[in-house]
């Protein structure tokens, strides 16, 4: 086991060695507090939201951001060991590569743990120095702004966690990052319009696909889903799609020659 973490360890070096790391934590820190001072600037006093409503849209904002820097050091994982010729050194250390690639994915989630945290306690304090106390926030369905606040930020980490691991899958399978950083991208901004147009109230095939179950928050209002289904099949049908992601990750990953 003191292998392993000294690989995971090896893993995190990687990733946090490199400036761009620094400057998108910084970037995401910066526009965590930007959003809170942007609104305290342009609301008046009789209109000002309360913190809580503030904290609420700076997290409905800035996962976008989060989402997107984990997706680059996902889509990297991989695909830069190819693109960088490292890949050899690495298969030739006494290591297995389903070790490999577990110990990419878990710098990757460890990645998106810490993004997850920075922007949380970031956009935090700056709604809580610049806005009001108090507010009731983006509540319905009974919840308390605090216990609201945190099973958002529950529901858009799912929704982060499963796009980060489509476009590690991708970096593994086709050995190319801008291919998982466009396709994830794509999927992150598009995601709405295809669930307008398969929409699983009309087509019943279409409860099956991953993009009207990755935003699970429509639950802490609602204890029906799109197309009627209910928070039990949302979980399993992103289960399922998770564990294909990784499968597919490490079946082709196992096999791949990487010779010449």
């Amino acid at each position: 086991m003191s292998k392993f973490n000294a690989l995971v360890h090896n893993e995190n070096v990687k990733i946090y060695s490199r400036a761009r790391t620094w400057i998108m934590l910084l970037l995401l820190a910066v526009f965590s507090v930007l959003i809170p001072v942007l609104i305290y600037v342009n609301s008046t006093p009789e209109n000002m939201p309360g913190q809580w409503d503030g904290f609420q849209i700076t997290l409905s904002v800035i996962f976008n951001l989060t989402t997107i820097f984990t997706v680059v050091i996902a889509s990297d994982a991989i695909a830069g060991e190819f693109s960088w010729g490292t890949i050899k050194l690495l298969l030739i250390r006494p290591w297995s590569r389903s070790k490999i690639l577990l110990s990419k994915y878990i710098s990757m989630v460890l990645f998106s743990l810490l993004t997850t945290l920075l922007m949380t306690v970031c956009a935090f304090a700056a709604s809580l120095i610049l806005l009001p106390s108090g507010g009731a926030g983006m509540t319905q369905g009974g919840w308390s702004p605090e216990a609201y606040s945190g099973m958002l930020i529950v529901c858009r980490y799912v929704e982060l966690f499963l796009t980060a691991t489509l476009a590690f899958m991708v970096s593994s399978v086709f050995r190319a990052s801008g291919l998982a950083i466009g396709l994830s991208l794509f999927i992150i901004f598009v995601k709405n319009l295809f669930i307008t147009i398969f929409n699983p109230d009309r087509f019943e095939w279409a409860k099956y696909l991953p993009f009207s179950h990755m935003d699970l928050s429509g639950y802490l209002v609602s204890d029906r889903g799109p197309g009627g289904v209910a928070l039990s099949f949302s979980i399993g049908v992103l289960a399922a799609y998770y564990v294909l992601f990784l499968l597919l990750a490490w079946v082709v990953f196992s096999r791949r020659d990487v010779a010449g």
